[in-house]
């Protein structure tokens, strides 16, 4: 029978060391004893998710560590998430992430205030896209809703157009910023142009939108294409995730995306509904990639107290009550985090993460070190691996020929 293999990624948890915290980041400062038993257990290491001279993330990052090479696949961060929800897309289709979000006001004074419009709700968010839809779709533009804040623009024929080559920041990466650049940027096309501007008119005046003012289209690309999951690694793959752009990664692949109820991408996810999914998926699957989103939203909202609590509920509800079905499944077990999420930039970096691996005779051995861990404790080790998607071929490596 083959090893079984369970990925359990904490999104956004590596940070800097905060004056706050004496010195610490927020995952030393995390009670972790399930992670700090896997680390004294297994092999600790650090792996680049983001190749150099790309952006950080998560689109890359987490493609980086099902083990495709965001150099030769990525198409962008929109048709990642189209392609979790089925859509069928033309081979000269352009579709863009969507995010409804809250500025100070939409001109070249205006500031990104929140990027995600205060975690409006699915529900909400849905009432307001299908409005902008019915009062800015065209031949070429459309609206598509997707989950809370995060949704998708279809652009009809667009692969070839201007719009296909505009550099659009991330609305995470410029928050607090002045909207003028990417204002000027979004000029360049006078359509792409006047329907931001007519849905931050609607949103406005309209008395639903709560703090909803404006749309965020970004991360534009063709439909993205992967080789098969099982294909590649010879394993049989589960997703496990509240957002759709992992969802979408696992549909792309083959791969079984696991639906979990209750799962919301934020500190009040459906813990024990993911882990039980995993649980289940490991009676008939291989390899399992469990997700989530907590660590990373409160990197974002700038909160080191509410990303301690986002890592120690990882630790206490994911991490703890697998690790008795890890060792009767005799399965591997690597925990790491997509890229950092620093509280004191509040976006994505490109640092090279933490990760631990655990394999099944290590699960039941005695400690080998008394280690936590954390960033430090990976970057003292010997171990890097320069791009992230050799890691899952590593740790296949491993299994075949026996660790050392």
């Amino acid at each position: 029978m083959q090893t079984k293999i369970v990925f359990l990624i904490a999104d956004g948890m590596g940070d800097y060391p905060l004056d706050e915290l004496d010195g610490r980041t927020p995952l030393q400062a995390a009670e972790t004893p399930n992670m700090d038993r896997l680390a004294s257990q297994g092999i600790v290491g650090r792996c680049r998710t983001i190749p150099l001279g790309l952006p950080a993330g998560s689109d890359i990052a987490n493609m980086a560590l099902f083990g495709y090479d965001p150099r030769t696949y990525h198409t962008g961060r929109g048709p990642i998430e189209a392609a979790a929800q089925g859509l069928d897309l033309n081979p000269d289709d352009l579709v863009y992430r969507l995010n409804l979000c809250t500025v100070s006001e939409f001109t070249d004074q205006g500031r990104m205030l929140d990027y995600c419009a205060g975690h409006i709700s699915t529900e909400q968010a849905a009432e307001l896209i299908e409005r902008l839809d019915s009062r800015l779709a065209t031949e070429r533009f459309g609206f598509k809703t997707g989950v809370q804040y995060r949704h998708l623009l279809i652009h009809k024929h667009g692969r070839d157009s201007v719009e296909a080559t505009l550099d659009i920041n991330p609305p995470h990466d410029i928050l607090g910023q002045e909207l003028a650049t990417d204002l000027a940027t979004f000029k360049t096309s006078p359509a792409l142009s006047q329907l931001v501007h007519g849905a931050a008119d609607i949103l406005r005046n309209h008395g639903k939108a709560g703090p909803a003012n404006a749309v965020w289209p970004w991360g534009q690309g063709p439909a993205l294409h992967l080789p098969s999951f099982f294909e590649t690694f010879g394993c049989h793959g589960g997703v496990i995730s509240a957002v759709d752009l992992v969802k979408g990664l696992g549909q792309a692949a083959g791969c079984e995306v696991l639906e979990v109820p209750g799962a919301t991408g934020l500190l009040d996810t459906n813990y024990s509904g993911k882990m039980q999914a995993a649980r289940d998926f490991l009676h008939h699957g291989d390899f399992v990639y469990l997700h989530l989103e907590g660590p990373d939203e409160c990197g974002h909202a700038g909160s080191w107290s509410q990303k301690i609590e986002a890592i120690e509920r990882f630790d206490a509800h994911i991490v703890g009550p697998l690790l008795p079905t890890l060792r009767q499944q005799k399965a591997a077990c690597m925990v790491a985090c997509d890229h950092l999420t620093p509280v004191s930039v509040r976006t994505h970096t490109s640092e090279p993460v933490p990760f631990l691996v655990c394999f099944p005779e290590q699960l039941t051995a005695p400690a080998t070190a008394d280690r936590p861990f954390s960033e430090a404790a990976a970057q003292e080790s010997e171990l890097f691996l320069d791009n992230g998607f050799d890691l899952l071929p590593w740790i296949l490596t491993k299994l075949r020929n026996g660790i050392s």
